[in-house]
């Protein structure tokens, strides 16, 4: 086992590891935590698929901005006492069976699979991930759908505006 691929099956195990622990956390600042780190796990595992470009905007747009404004609509919200439903503690247990089972059944499929040939990423991968890559297929091969996409964000910036101003007028 190489490098790389010893490297993927660390981030991907602490990518299952903190998505775990996200969706156990009682406390929404914990999840939004674990969130952040479950980002960073990703991240690292597009750097081991050599997606240099997806690994720094991951890092950037999720784990920074995005973070930032869950964590502060979570302040604003200013969450009080939880109330504790019969209905969720009763449906716990299935939920745990009905998780073993999914997990029981990946694993077998896991061993008694057949080994993969597969052992590198091609050399043209290095090229793929990259900005300039990137860039020259958005705009070459994707060039329409960008100036469609572009056009639909302009229009809802104008439509917000709009709507922004005539609550400014009243």
């Amino acid at each position: 086992m190489n490098l790389a691929t010893g490297a993927f099956f660390v981030f991907a195990a602490g990518a299952i590891a903190t998505a775990i622990l996200m969706i156990t956390r009682k406390n929404a600042i914990p999840a939004a935590l674990c969130l952040i780190s479950h980002f960073f796990c990703l991240s690292g595992l597009y750097l081991t698929l050599q997606a240099q470009l997806l690994a720094t905007l991951q890092i950037l747009v999720y784990a920074g901005a995005i973070m930032v404004l869950v964590v502060f609509v979570i302040m604003l919200l200013n969450l009080g006492a939880e109330t504790k439903s019969d209905k969720a503690s009763q449906l716990r247990p299935l939920a745990v069976v009905v998780f073993v089972g999914v997990l029981a059944l990946q694993l077998l499929a896991l061993l008694m699979g057949q080994e993969s040939t597969y052992t590198e990423l091609p050399p043209k991968a290095t090229l793929v991930g990259s900005v300039g890559e990137l860039g020259r297929v958005l705009y070459t091969d994707y060039l329409f759908p960008f100036e469609a996409v572009s056009l639909l964000l302009l229009a809802a910036v104008v439509g917000a505006v709009v709507i922004a101003k005539r609550h400014l007028d009243n």
